[in-house]
């Protein structure tokens, strides 16, 4: 491959994170680019959702031939939610050209997680596949590998429910915290896995704990999150919750999270403020309007999130969340461009 990253000083030897990426970057009047992108390059390949997520060379030729097209900072792999609930035994619809879905929730008392216990996510072959990619990705691309996993919330609320999840905070709280702690300790596991497999960045991705209040978000969530986080040294760890999140982003920040990642119906300069300035910042172009509009709104609502947050030193310029399969290829490219030639003033 002909391609380099964004900043010339960064190499394979040095500290692979986003956030130093980032820094550097900063220092040099520049920032990184870094969509979160998987499925667009299911046509690059000519592939299905199915095929990727069971066959790991498969799933890394769709992330090499986004990287090849596009040349973005770093990769993160396919984003798939039902990777350790499957490793749990729950079932799961694995749709040819949908992203699976979990079909039932099968915890109703502390006694039902019984069956779950003993299993171990890195056993599954689903999780397996995850582990090749990173591996992949690490010895062959020459820009930080990341990975992605379930946040302990949104794992339980797959293994109860999420209306009953949400409801049981207060209901029943000692079957939450006994939900959540499995699934902490699963999470955490897959995360040993991924480490060992070279993984630079970890996104943890709670989408379901946008539901709760900044009080009960702290303790079922948050808390959780943080146990997670510190038993991850060596890696960086990134917190991703979708939606608006502006009621728990101080609690967001308690977990000790290395950055956050910014959903598109939030004001960046708003969070910018809350944050410190050692803690990475990555969002929030709206992946909606990159599937519905054309490259110059694209490229304007980019330099909308580059220009609110300029004063912010670790910053990565990313989507509000994962791009849809059908993003027109123009859209990226505008989104691209807009990354890749912005300087500060």
């Amino acid at each position: 491959m002909g391609m380099r990253p964004l900043c010339p000083d960064y190499l394979p030897d040095t500290n692979r994170s986003l956030g130093a990426l980032a820094r550097r970057c900063h220092a040099a009047g520049r920032r990184p680019t870094v969509p979160l992108m998987g499925y667009p390059g299911l046509n690059l390949t000519a592939s299905t959702i199915k095929q990727n997520q069971s066959n790991w060379a498969l799933q890394y030729r769709t992330i090499e031939a986004l990287y090849e097209r596009f040349e973005p900072d770093a990769m993160f792999m396919l984003m798939d939610l039902s990777i350790e609930v499957n490793a749990l035994g729950l079932l799961v619809r694995f749709p040819l050209h949908e992203t699976p879905t979990v079909e039932e929730h099968p915890v109703q008392s502390i006694a039902d997680l019984d069956a779950h216990r003993q299993i171990d996510v890195l056993a599954d072959g689903r999780a397996m596949v995850c582990l090749k990619v990173i591996e992949a990705m690490r010895e062959r691309l020459p820009v930080p590998a990341g990975a992605f996993v379930t946040g302990p919330f949104t794992l339980a609320a797959l293994m109860v429910g999420a209306s009953e999840m949400a409801m049981n905070v207060v209901m029943q709280p000692d079957l939450c915290h006994a939900a959540l702690e499995l699934a902490t300790q699963v999470v955490s596991r897959y995360v040993v896995g991924l480490v060992e497999a070279g993984v630079d960045t970890i996104m943890i991705l709670d989408p379901t704990a946008v539901m709760l209040g900044p009080a009960h978000y702290r303790e079922f969530a948050g808390e959780p999150c943080a146990q997670l986080i510190s038993q991850s040294e060596g890696v960086e760890m990134i917190l991703h919750i979708c939606g608006d999140t502006g009621h728990i982003v101080p609690a967001m920040l308690e977990t000790g999270a290395d950055g956050l990642s910014i959903d598109h119906p939030m004001d960046m300069a708003q969070v910018a403020e809350q944050m410190g300035p050692d803690v990475l910042l990555m969002g929030n172009v709206d992946p909606v309007r990159m599937l519905h509009e054309n490259a110059e709104t694209v490229a304007d609502d980019t330099r909308h999130a580059l220009e609110s947050v300029a004063a912010h030193p670790a910053f990565v310029l990313s989507s509000g969340c994962d791009l849809p399969q059908d993003v027109p290829e123009a859209c990226i490219d505008a989104f691209m461009a807009e990354g890749r030639n912005w300087r500060a003033e």
